[in-house]
């Protein structure tokens, strides 16, 4: 009978001994990874009992899930806002990059413009100053000096027999003159140096004296007087004295052909070595003199008997 006595409590018991079955939790899905407060509180919503009715965990167990899940979605928190935070970083090294390079092309740019201005001034400066001292130039060839011959004085003009250095006979003259010119300046902004061909006195296309004019400067819009000597001594005239009335002393009894050539250069500096105008004036003069007394000092005057080629 007190085997049959058991009551349908005492059959349904458990043993305090019997193991607990583990709980189970099951987690809403969501779609933000990030969104850890309603992880947590779908854990505390949703408990599943075990089929035979154990009472849940306790709370400590629940809430170590909870932090768990918490942290794992701060995690994903965290992981998300780094790759964020490093996709801005690359951002703004390609922005850097890019800016230093558009920097880069900019000063580039500039460099070869300023360079292409550098040339075009230089360029243009030589093109005007080359158009400017073109026109110098012309200018100052307008400004030509000019020489005016004043006289011829022979102081000694004498025909004798002698023997050349060949040891030929032959007629020998020696003639002693002063050749007397003004030279002029007629330039109002420049100077000029001036030279010489030597002074050439000659009797039927032989030289019978030879002088030279000393190289001289000549300020602008100025003139001077110049006297050259022109001398020669023993000259052989080689037959050319057989046309020349000559008396038995020596004397000349007509008038003697001679003419008078030499050639003036002078040049200008306008500019410098830069602008140098030059001018040329070759003198030519016809002398007939008249030797009728061979002790007197004859002036022939030049100033209608010359011509002058530039």
């Amino acid at each position: 009978m007190s085997t049959q006595g058991k009551t349908d409590s005492d059959d349904t018991s458990f043993p305090a001994s019997s193991p607990r079955r583990p709980l189970y939790f099951v987690q809403s899905p969501s779609g933000d990874s990030h969104d850890g407060e309603k992880t947590s509180m779908s854990l505390h919503s949703t408990p599943a009992l075990s089929p035979m009715g154990s009472p849940p965990h306790s709370n400590s167990s629940l809430g170590r899930h909870s932090s768990s899940t918490r942290l794992s979605g701060s995690g994903k928190t965290s992981t998300h806002g780094g790759h964020h935070r490093k996709g801005e970083k690359s951002w703004k090294e390609f922005d850097k990059i890019e800016e230093e390079g558009l920097l880069e092309y900019e000063g580039a740019r500039r460099r070869h413009s300023r360079r292409c201005y550098i040339i075009a001034f230089v360029i243009g400066f030589f093109l005007l100053f080359s158009l400017f001292s073109l026109i110098l130039l012309c200018v100052s060839k307008t400004h030509k000096p000019t020489i005016t011959m004043e006289s011829i004085r022979f102081q000694q003009f004498a025909i004798q027999a002698g023997i050349d250095s060949s040891g030929v006979a032959t007629d020998m003259v020696s003639v002693n003159t002063i050749v007397k010119f003004k030279f002029r300046n007629t330039a109002t902004f420049f100077g000029l140096h001036v030279t010489s061909t030597p002074l050439h006195l000659s009797f039927s296309k032989l030289n019978v004296a030879t002088g030279v004019m000393q190289k001289f400067y000549q300020p602008r819009n100025s003139h001077k007087s110049i006297k050259v000597v022109v001398r020669g001594t023993n000259i052989p005239l080689y037959g050319g004295g057989g046309s020349l009335g000559i008396n038995p002393n020596g004397t000349l009894t007509g008038a003697v052909p001679l003419t008078l050539s030499f050639t003036v250069r002078s040049r200008g500096n306008v500019l410098g070595r830069l602008v140098r105008p030059k001018f040329y004036m070759r003198m030519n003069c016809a002398v007939a003199m008249d030797f009728g007394n061979p002790k007197k000092k004859v002036s022939v005057p030049l100033k209608d008997s010359c011509t002058c080629r530039r």
